[in-house]
């Protein structure tokens, strides 16, 4: 039973940080940002959105939105290949 509160909590947290992406990157549409998250999480081969883990989705989520939370101040980004690589 422990294992599923954690996923469901990690599930939540994961939806809150693509809400924010969303409010990040709001030209993106959803399945845009799945598919930036799959990269950012280092899957690069096609179809890799199958094989992403909740878990590696939110780690990839939340680096992005440190590395950008300068766009809702106007500040440069980096480009989503930039994010990636590091």
């Amino acid at each position: 039973m422990l294992k599923a509160m954690n996923t469901h909590s990690t599930r939540d947290e994961l939806l809150s940080a693509l809400a924010e992406l969303g409010r990040l990157f709001p030209d993106w549409r959803l399945g845009q940002t799945i598919a930036n998250l799959t990269m950012a999480a280092g899957h690069l081969e096609s179809g890799a959105v199958w094989d992403l883990k909740d878990g590696e989705a939110l780690a990839a989520a939340r680096r992005l939105i440190e590395r950008n939370v300068g766009r809702l101040n106007n500040k440069p980004v980096e480009t989503l290949q930039e994010t990636a690589a590091l």
